[in-house]
């Protein structure tokens, strides 16, 4: 991999996939992007960022939203595209990163310094996760569970040819259930510096 190293971290919601984003993250000394690259795109369109937060991570809507001759009226996609770009310059640029969701696997397929991750978990787990998260009970953590999710399949598919989740797209899957968020983080921290070491720095 040589000396950039990016991590993109596909996650279902949860599962504690951004906080063990944010411990590679720190451990490796890397900036962590995800909704806060809406803070630079706001910065580079002069608008403002609450205006945008809305539509992250979201696929557009086919009742609202028109396509002509490429240009598109959807502002779930047009942000969507703008991030895109955004991950792929800073990739290109030799930045080494960690990036949460945003289809990175499959927005820097083929890239040599990219491990990409899928985190998942079992639903008992992450409904109790969000309970204690968001303060709700266990059937509205139920409800959260299934909606974002829906969502962030729906998002991911609309814009990649592979499949949310499907762990023939990533590098490594992992269930974070089996050993909680520090072990995994742990295992795949391991995993990481396997990678470095099967191709060191020439």
């Amino acid at each position: 991999m040589g000396k950039q190293l990016i991590i993109a971290l596909g996650r279902e919601f949860g599962s504690g996939g951004h906080v063990i984003a944010e411990q590679l993250a720190a451990h490796y000394g890397l900036a962590l992007y995800d909704k806060n690259i809406l803070r630079d795109i706001a910065e580079q369109k002069a608008v403002s960022e609450k205006n945008l937060t809305p539509y992250d991570e979201r696929p557009k809507s086919p009742f609202l939203s028109r396509t002509v001759r490429g240009f598109t009226n959807s502002p779930e996609e047009n942000i969507a595209r703008l991030q895109f770009d955004f991950i792929r310059e800073r990739a290109d640029a030799g930045e080494s990163f960690v990036i949460v969701g945003r289809c990175a696997e499959s927005v820097l397929k083929g890239h040599p310094h990219v491990v990409t991750i899928f985190v998942t978990g079992d639903l008992e787990q992450k409904v109790h996760r969000i309970m204690e998260r968001e303060g709700l009970s266990k059937e509205a953590a139920a409800k959260r569970v299934e909606q974002v999710s829906r969502q962030r399949k729906a998002y991911h598919n609309h814009y990649c040819k592979e499949k949310w989740g499907d762990s023939r797209n990533y590098d490594l899957t992992i269930n974070s259930s089996r050993l909680g968020i520090a072990g995994t983080a742990a295992l795949l921290t391991a995993y990481v510096d396997a990678r470095r070491a099967a191709d060191p720095v020439k």
